[in-house]
C-alpha cells in the first residue's frame, strides 16, 4: 500500500475526522513524516494543512526533547507495544508552548506490514493549569489551617503556662517575704513545686502530642500492671465511681513505655469519671485482637476503658482528640489528655479509637502492638539521692546559669566537687587544667554544642565519662549512642540516676 492509500478519503470517517476540531488527528508514514491534517490540528498548533504536511512531527517537540530522539523513540515503542500514550510540553507554529495528551497507535495493512501511524493530540493546558492553581489553593489552605492550629496550640500552651509562672511567681514572692519577717514558708514552696510539676506535666503531654516524647520501650505485662493501676485509679477518682476491671487470661506483653502507659489509663479513667457527673461504672478490659485498617498486620491487645456518660456527638467525638479541645469548661482542664494518649499510642506503634453517642457513654481503646519479644523487661535500680558511692570531680556545662546553678547545687549535696562552665570552649580550657571524673553537660548552647563538646572531650581524654542533659528529644544520634541522657525538668534523684548509668 503507498502514500497515497493513506491520504485518500474513506467516506464518512474521513469526514468524521475533519469535522473535529478539539482533537488534532492526523497520520504519520513509518518515518514520521505527517502526510494528513485535521481542523483540530490547525486549531491549536497553528499550521495550515499546506504547511506541515511533507514536515516530520518532531517539529513538535522542544529543543531538548528533539536532541534526546523522544519523538523517535515515541515511534518506536508504538511499534513494538502497539500504543504509544504520554503528556508533556509541545511546541505551536508560533513557537508557544502548550501541554499536549499524545496517543499514536500504529497502523498496518491486511497483510501485517508497517504502514503508518495515527496521531491524536489534545491541548490540556488549560486543565493543567487549573489544577495547578488548585493544588495551589490547596497548599494555600492547608497552610492556613496549619498556621491556625499553631495559633491554637501556642495560644493554649501560654495560657496555661501563665497560670502555672503565676503560681510560682507569686508563691516565691511570699515566700522571700514571709522569710524575711521569720514565718513559715513551706506552704508557699510547696505551692511553687506543685505548679512547676503540673508544667512538667503540661510539657510532656505536649511532647506526647507531637509524637515526640523520648518514651522507654519494652515489653509490658499488662496483667500485672492494670491490678496495681486500677487501685491507684479507685484513690484518685473518687468513691463515687465504681471500677469494673476484666483482664483476659494469659494475656500476652506489649510493646509500650510502663511509666506512660500508666499515666494514659489515669488520663481516660479520669476523662470518664467527669463524663459521667454524679458517678456510674467505669469498666477497663483488655483483650488481643487483630490488626485491622491503617494498623500493621500484626497481634495487639486491646486495652479499653468505658463509661457510663453522656457520651459524644458526631462533631465532639471528631474533636476530642485535638489539642486543648476540652468540654470541661475554664480551668477544668487542659484538653491535652487524649492527645497525650493517642500520641503515646502511635510512638508504641498501636492507636487511640474513641467510640461514642449521645446517651450511649464514651468507650476508649488503647491498641498496643503485642511485644516480639515477650521476656519481661528488666526492673530499673532506683538510685537515692547520693547516687555514687564515692565523691566525684564534676564538670557541669549549661549556657543557662539558673538550671546550672540548681545543677550544681544538686551535685554538691550529694558529696561531689563541681566545677561549672557556661559554654563548650571554656569547658574544654578547663578540662585541660583539672582532671575530672564526669562532665554533665547540655545540649543546646551557642557555638559549640554539648554532642561537639563531648567530641572535643573525648580526643583529650578518651576515658573520660560523660552524660547529656537537654531538653530536646530529637538530638543527632552522631557519636552520641553511649552517652546516658536525662531530659529536663529533673530533680536530685533523676540526676543521681544519670550518675549511676554514666558507670563513675
Amino acid at each position: 500500500m503507498h502514500e497515497n492509500d493513506l491520504s485518500r478519503h474513506h467516506g464518512w470517517a474521513d469526514l468524521l475526522v475533519q469535522s473535529v476540531t478539539d482533537y488534532a488527528i492526523y497520520m504519520l508514514d513509518p518515518t514520521g513524516v505527517v502526510i494528513s491534517w485535521n481542523p483540530g490540528a490547525e486549531r491549536f498548533k497553528g499550521y495550515r494543512a499546506e504547511e506541515i504536511i511533507g514536515q516530520h512531527f518532531s517539529r513538535f517537540y522542544e529543543e531538548a526533547d528533539r536532541l534526546a530522539l523522544v519523538p523517535q523513540r515515541a515511534l518506536r515503542t508504538a511499534e513494538t507495544e502497539g500504543r504509544f500514550e504520554a503528556e508533556g510540553w509541545r511546541l505551536r507554529k508560533d513557537g508557544s508552548r502548550f501541554w499536549a495528551s499524545v496517543v499514536i497507535d500504529p497502523v498496518r495493512g491486511p497483510d501485517g506490514t508497517m504502514i503508518g501511524f495515527a496521531k491524536i493530540t489534545r491541548d490540556l493546558t488549560e486543565r493543567r493549569e487549573a489544577q495547578i492553581a488548585l493544588e495551589q489553593a490547596r497548599e494555600a489552605l492547608f497552610q492556613s489551617q496549619k498556621m491556625e492550629a499553631i495559633g491554637q496550640l501556642t495560644g493554649g500552651v501560654a495560657h496555661d503556662f501563665n497560670n502555672l509562672l503565676c503560681a510560682i511567681i507569686g508563691s516565691i514572692d511570699l515566700a522571700e517575704r514571709r522569710g524575711a519577717a521569720g514565718g513559715d514558708i513551706a506552704g508557699y514552696l510547696h505551692n511553687a513545686r506543685q505548679a512547676a510539676e503540673r508544667g512538667a506535666t503540661l510539657t510532656q503531654r505536649m511532647l506526647a502530642f507531637a509524637r515526640k516524647q523520648d518514651l522507654d520501650l519494652r515489653a509490658v505485662d499488662l496483667a500485672a500492671m492494670i491490678p496495681g493501676s486500677v487501685e491507684l485509679l479507685r484513690s484518685t477518682i473518687g468513691a463515687s465511681v465504681d471500677i469494673d476491671m476484666r483482664i483476659a487470661p494469659a494475656l500476652p506483653p506489649v510493646r509500650a513505655d510502663a511509666a506512660q502507659l500508666e499515666l494514659a489509663l489515669l488520663n481516660l479513667a479520669v476523662n470518664a469519671r467527669d463524663a459521667m457527673g454524679d458517678g456510674g461504672r467505669i469498666a477497663i478490659s483488655a483483650h488481643v485482637a487483630a490488626g485491622c485498617g491503617d494498623l500493621a498486620a500484626r497481634d495487639y491487645v486491646v486495652l479499653t476503658v468505658r463509661d457510663e456518660g453522656e457520651g459524644m456527638d458526631g462533631d465532639t467525638l471528631r474533636r476530642a482528640a485535638e489539642p486543648f479541645f476540652t468540654t470541661k469548661g475554664v480551668g477544668k482542664g487542659t484538653g491535652l489528655g487524649l492527645s497525650m494518649v493517642q500520641g503515646m499510642a502511635e510512638q508504641c506503634g498501636g492507636r487511640l479509637v474513641l467510640r461514642s453517642a449521645p446517651g450511649t457513654g464514651t468507650t476508649a481503646e488503647l491498641w498496643l502492638p503485642v511485644a516480639v519479644d515477650p521476656a519481661p523487661a528488666e526492673t530499673a535500680p532506683q538510685a537515692g539521692p547520693q547516687g555514687c558511692a564515692r565523691a566525684l570531680d564534676i564538670l557541669a556545662v549549661d549556657d543557662d546559669c539558673i538550671v546550672l546553678m540548681n545543677t550544681v547545687a544538686m551535685l554538691e549535696d550529694m558529696g561531689h566537687r563541681v566545677r561549672e562552665a557556661t559554654s563548650g570552649p571554656a569547658a574544654l580550657d578547663l578540662l585541660r587544667h583539672h582532671d575530672f571524673d564526669l562532665i554533665v553537660t547540655d545540649y543546646a548552647m551557642p557555638g559549640m554544642t554539648g554532642a561537639e563538646l563531648i567530641a572535643a572531650a573525648r580526643a583529650i581524654r578518651p576515658e573520660l565519662r560523660v552524660a547529656l542533659v537537654s531538653g530536646y528529644v530529637d538530638l543527632p544520634e552522631g557519636g552520641l549512642g553511649d552517652v546516658p541522657r536525662l531530659g529536663k525538668p529533673f530533680d536530685d534523684r533523676d540526676l543521681a540516676a544519670l550518675l549511676a548509668a554514666s558507670g563513675v
